[in-house]
């Protein structure tokens, strides 16, 4: 279940806050009783090694960009500008 603070709780103990969610927390926050925002963790970001890529490319289906354009074209007007 997610917290619920308020705004003057967010900023009177803001760093207490910021540990809670650096611990994984996710808070809501309240003004005047109402939520305005939620404070959650970033996730951090996942290396994915060269040759993972290189592999999921290379088993990926082939493409032919002849018939992907005439597709385009059928639902994207080919002259319009911008």
């Amino acid at each position: 279940m997610n917290r619920i603070i308020t705004q003057r709780e967010l900023r009177n103990d803001s760093a207490s806050v910021l540990r809670e969610v650096q611990a994984g927390q996710t808070l809501i926050v309240t003004r005047n009783g109402t939520p305005v925002a939620e404070l959650r963790p970033i996730q951090p970001h996942r290396f994915v090694p060269r040759a993972a890529i290189a592999a999921a490319a290379a088993s990926a289906p082939r493409i032919d960009f002849g018939r992907f354009r005439a597709d385009l074209d059928a639902v994207i007007n080919p002259s319009a500008d911008g």
